[in-house]
């Protein structure tokens, strides 16, 4: 007969296996955010060539092309060396096909650059296209963090990913601006999407710092130098200051993108210190686990060693008021335990469930509407500004008409 003690190691095993796969994930994370760093300078070079008509930039950019190949080279060994048994990976369905739709972006990588080096393609083109295999990237990140069952690991991985889709925001600006300023001109229509890449990098910065320690929330402070901040204020005023013109100086497009880049490498230097802090704590939870369950397994061989005493093989009956006590600590501590990790991890995976239900929202209006997925997310913002609402009380409002629509 199994005993109950029998269970609780089983189920120490089973989170143990959890864990490990959590740190390759968190491996699997550094990996994206290496190669998501190199092409979203890939994306700024790239727009600079464009808005300059191959006049400027083109040597940086054929050099960022290397860094951008061998960070993908990495994160493709990566993959090939994933279990891709559908039962041995949590959430294996959607991961791996996240996974997919990345390769495939990454595929057609190599005809995007040609049409770029060619000028055959405009500044928006390019930037949707890098937009399209960078949030690719980050939706892997997303689906380790919604599939995490450690509420602390979860945390760490929903903070990292909200900070890697704000460097994402500032990447997009960094390629929006540097465009706007080589090309020499803004049209008065694009000003507001400037200032919601601004607004939106802000937003998804305060979500990872509510969710990091103290460490990250004084590198995050300490990141970007003042000096710098100044000057990026100073250029985005100059740039989203609508004139009748709509002309802009294309001799600040270098100063723009150095500016941006300063910035967005020292973001990099907080995502890896997420990355790295991430790294360490499913570190520090596996060692404890395994600690854990060496506890109880020396238990259950003084259980072994009692019922061998006694002359039976029948674990459950009288083997001593001292092991009685200390199975039933184990097994109250145990759901003490998983009643704690529910609830915490019903409160980080609130910011996550938010995410999913404006994305649905997007999803829905992009296909009745036949929008962009930047007109979807206009929609839903400027009709929450208008109605003095919350976005996501706005996204519940289209998913609940969805039959209407």
């Amino acid at each position: 007969m199994k005993s109950g003690l029998h269970f609780l190691i089983a189920a120490r095993e089973c989170e143990i296996g959890d864990l490990e796969q959590l740190a390759l994930t968190g491996e699997l994370v550094g990996l994206i955010g290496q190669l998501v760093h190199a092409l979203q300078r890939e994306r700024g070079l790239s727009n600079l060539v464009l808005g300059s008509r191959g006049t400027r930039f083109a040597q940086a950019r054929a050099d960022q092309l290397l860094e951008c190949d061998a960070a993908a080279v990495q994160l493709r060994r990566h993959f090939d060396a994933m279990d891709t048994q559908g039962t041995a990976v949590r959430n294996g369905a959607r991961l791996f096909g996240r996974i997919a739709t990345v390769l495939q972006a990454l595929d057609g990588l190599p005809a995007l650059r040609h049409d770029i080096a060619a000028l055959a393609v405009t500044p928006q083109a390019a930037t949707a296209a890098f937009v399209r295999l960078v949030a690719g990237l980050l939706q892997v990140v997303f689906e380790a963090a919604d599939s995490a069952t450690d509420p602390q690991i979860s945390r760490a991985l929903v903070a990292l990913f909200n900070f890697m889709q704000g460097k994402e925001f500032a990447g997009q600006e960094r390629a929006f601006g540097g465009a706007c300023f080589a090309e020499g001109h803004l049209e008065g229509g694009r000003t507001q999407q400037w200032l919601e890449l601004i607004e939106s990098q802000e937003r998804c910065f305060r979500i990872a710092l509510d969710f990091s320690d103290t460490a990250v929330q004084a590198a995050w402070r300490t990141a970007v130098d003042t000096r710098t901040q100044a000057e990026l204020e100073r250029l985005r005023r100059i740039g989203c200051t609508l004139r009748p013109d709509g002309v802009l100086d294309p001799d600040l497009a270098q100063p723009w993108y150095d500016c941006c880049t300063l910035r967005i490498d020292a973001m990099r230097g907080v995502e890896e210190l997420l990355a790295r802090l991430l790294l360490q704590l499913c570190a520090s939870r596996i060692a404890k686990a395994r600690d854990e369950l060496r506890n109880h397994e020396a238990i259950r061989d003084a259980l072994v060693r009692a019922a061998g005493e006694a002359g039976t093989d029948d674990l459950a009956p009288n083997y001593g008021p001292h092991l009685e006590r200390s199975i039933l600590g184990l097994v109250q501590e145990q759901s003490r335990r998983l009643q704690q990790m529910a609830d915490e991890l019903d409160t980080v995976r609130a910011s996550l469930n938010e995410r999913k239900i404006i994305e649905r929202a997007k999803g829905l209006l992009m296909a009745t509407r036949k929008l962009s997925e930047a007109d979807a997310h206009k929609m839903l913002r400027q009709t929450a500004m208008n109605q003095n609402r919350k976005l996501l009380d706005v996204a519940q409002s289209v998913l609940a008409l969805s039959d209407y629509l």
